[in-house]
């Protein structure tokens, strides 16, 4: 008697652990599945937001359906230019072949597309680079754009400085033409600051790795010299 005794509690006893190892393996396949639910939704969720966050942006007037550059002009070919504000070689650029662009825009042979990326913001205390883009998209909704762009590359400050400060940035934007009130409430705000960050980031996207880059009709131009760029333009006007 006592002996089916002993079998039936060793029996129930090897039940009951079926059971508890049963129950910890549901619990343990309840809990990876929860664990992949919440990461799929995290990597959909993170997606959404990056997605989103690369739209969240005002353009200026006088930008680009893409929202990636200010035009002026309304000539055949397109050059694009691609430069920072903090950028010495641009400053360069704009010195010898600023006249030059500036004729073949008027002579209607070329539209122009600015586009004032933030690369250099490592050689500034202040995210210079970006300040002064997204001033420059300011003093574009104030139809001043090229006005100012002028001013800020005749007061570039030096690598790893602050660079130019807020109040700065406004008094160039005023001596050029632009509202007191009205421009440095918009540069002092950040209006552009976010469309700032999509211009540098669809640049980078488009293959720009360094400023200035020249691109006419899309294709990168290696000769930055007057005549250069005359030429460019001649052959993608044929």
């Amino acid at each position: 008697m006592s002996s089916r005794k002993g079998r039936r509690d060793a029996a129930r006893v090897v039940r009951e652990q079926i059971a508890r190892e049963k129950r910890r393996k549901r619990a343990l396949w309840t809990t990876i599945a929860a664990v992949l639910v919440l990461v799929i939704a995290g990597g959909i969720g993170w997606a959404v937001y990056s997605s989103q966050k690369s739209d969240d942006f005002t353009a200026p007037p006088g930008a680009n359906d893409a929202g990636t550059g200010i035009v002026y002009g309304d000539g055949p070919v397109t050059i694009d230019l691609y430069e920072d504000y903090l950028c010495p070689v641009c400053k360069q650029f704009q010195q010898v072949n600023g006249e030059t662009v500036n004729q073949l825009v008027s002579e209607g042979k070329a539209r122009v597309v600015f586009h004032p990326v933030a690369f250099l913001n490592r050689f500034s205390t202040t995210e210079y680079s970006t300040r002064a883009s997204a001033a420059s998209g300011c003093a574009a909704e104030g139809g001043k754009f090229r006005e100012f762009t002028d001013q800020l590359f005749a007061r570039q400050p030096a690598e790893g400085s602050a660079g130019l400060s807020n109040d700065e940035l406004i008094d160039i934007g005023v001596g050029v033409g632009l509202n007191r009130d009205d421009f440095g409430s918009c540069v002092r705000d950040g209006t552009y600051t976010s469309w700032t960050g999509h211009v540098t980031d669809e640049a980078s996207r488009s293959g720009v790795t360094g400023t200035p880059t020249v691109k006419v009709n899309g294709t990168e131009v290696q000769d930055k010299t007057p005549d250069g760029i005359k030429a460019a333009v001649a052959a993608a006007g044929k």
